[in-house]
């Protein structure tokens, strides 16, 4: 499909139970947490939109949504993969105390997924692969949604070229972020690509 995707997601509890239909976006909260990621930066509020629009953002912009027990943050940084990117991945883990945070970067033209799992803002598990390079980083233990993955790679007793897509994999694990297929409509009608965030832009 050529997802793109630069995502972060983070809940308290059972994501399945906590993202549902219904949720309402805390606008106010939004804007706090734009401003706490980016105090330096002047905030520019530029409206409503849905996480289909916004998961690749523009290089100045930066979309959220605080609901209940959770939050969304898109932002072009995290594809940086290099300790800037890590930076506002570990500050976004931290927003909410006691929560699981998954950080997701798919890009469709490079093949490759870049994905950090945080416990109560404490990481986890890194893991970087692409296409063409295989695995380049692999720390922590591995989620139990790798595990067909895993046994791809061990099947064929080498990593490169990948015998997966990474695309696969990436949506695989955002599934498990949401408790819900990205672009699937669950049986109580919840479709995460629906979630509604606010617009920012970053001057």
């Amino acid at each position: 499909m050529g997802w793109s995707a630069a995502l972060a997601c983070a809940s308290i509890g059972d994501p399945e139970r906590i993202f549902r239909p219904g949720l309402e976006n805390d606008e106010g909260a939004a804007l706090e947490l734009a401003r706490r990621l980016y105090p330096a930066a002047t905030v520019e509020d530029t409206g409503r939109t849905v996480l289909d629009f916004a998961l690749w953002p523009y290089d100045d912009e930066l979309f959220i949504g605080v609901y209940d027990g959770a939050l969304l943050v898109c932002d072009r940084r995290l594809c940086g993969l290099d300790e800037g990117a890590r930076g506002v991945a570990d500050a976004i883990a931290s927003v909410l105390p006691g929560s699981g945070c998954g950080v997701l970067v798919l890009h469709s033209e490079a093949r490759g997924c870049w994905f950090r799992r945080y416990d109560s803002g404490a990481l986890v598990r890194e893991v970087y692969l692409t296409a063409e390079d295989g695995v380049v980083v692999d720390q922590g233990e591995p989620l139990p949604a790798e595990a067909p993955y895993r046994k791809a790679i061990e099947a064929s007793e080498a990593d490169v070229p990948l015998p997966f897509d990474p695309e696969a994999y990436g949506l695989t694990l955002a599934a498990g972020l949401f408790g819900h297929d990205l672009a699937l409509r669950s049986g109580d009608g919840f479709l995460p690509l629906e979630l509604p965030v606010r617009r920012f832009r970053l001057t």
